[in-house]
């Protein structure tokens, strides 16, 4: 493989670790539908668990990504929270 070829293939940091997000959100996915559709209580318990280090996994790269600035999530308005919480508080 010539040097040409080979620096078209390298990924950089980002592409890496958005790539790593987007495959965790999948996995999570997958748990998330396997432990709520689990009939045995021991069977659905480690799912639970095991889904719940990939959620830890997909924070540590989400957080990762946002160190970097490289995902960029807008602050919500105060004035919006407030309504969003009032609108689902248990009456």
């Amino acid at each position: 493989m010539n040097n040409t070829n080979q620096a078209a293939s390298v990924f950089t940091e980002q592409q890496i670790l958005q790539d790593s997000l987007m495959s965790q959100k999948h996995i999570s996915e997958g748990y998330n539908t396997f432990a709520g559709e689990c009939v045995n209580e021991q069977l659905r318990s480690t799912m639970l668990g095991i889904l719940n280090e990939e959620h830890k996994m997909q924070a540590d790269i989400f957080n990762n990504l946002q160190s970097h600035g490289w995902y960029q999530v807008e602050a919500a308005d105060q004035q919006k929270i407030t309504q969003a919480r009032q609108k689902f508080q248990a009456t």
